[in-house]
């Protein structure tokens, strides 16, 4: 039988071509979807995405972490805190993907779960995370982690495009 190790580990710079073809794949994977394009335009990284994710590494406010199997990076997810208007904090992931093969063997637990142990020491009051609409294999997830809806976005296309 043989076994496969999946871990999550904080990126470093090395890893910054790795997570910008995974965020390429997620892109193309998410945008036809319902509400992926407006996804897409807004909540995605801003380009150049090296250097936001350069940033990132170094910002005590986010935080990057890589999902791997057996040491090759297969995944990565962000997270960064957000002020509240009473100044608390609130943990929002930016950024969650993993390679569709590699899927379900743990890798995304592994990420979400450094994701959270950050938030908590970090001192957020929650932690906020996105999943389209019809997406249920990443509600699913989150919801198997304690997320709950809190809010829904509803939107009108204006332009005769796909929301």
């Amino acid at each position: 039988m043989i076994s496969i190790e999946e871990s999550a580990r904080l990126a470093v710079s090395t890893d910054l071509d790795v997570i910008g073809a995974l965020l390429d794949h997620a892109i193309a994977e998410l945008e036809p979807r319902r509400g992926g394009s407006i996804w897409t335009r807004r909540e995605t990284r801003a380009r150049p995405i090296h250097d936001a994710l350069d940033r990132a590494l170094t910002d005590d406010d986010q935080l990057i972490v890589v999902g791997t199997i057996d040491d090759v990076v297969v995944g990565y997810s962000g997270v960064q805190r957000e002020r509240l208007l009473d100044g608390a904090t609130l943990a929002v992931v930016e950024d969650i993907y993993v390679l569709p093969e590699a899927r379900e063997v743990g890798v995304g637990e592994a990420m979400l779960n450094l994701c959270l142990q950050w938030a908590e020491e970090s001192g957020c009051v929650g932690l906020d995370a996105l999943a389209l609409p019809g997406d249920r294999q990443t509600k699913n997830f989150f919801e198997s982690f304690g997320l709950v809806a809190r809010a829904i976005i509803v939107h009108r296309d204006l332009q005769g495009g796909d929301a």
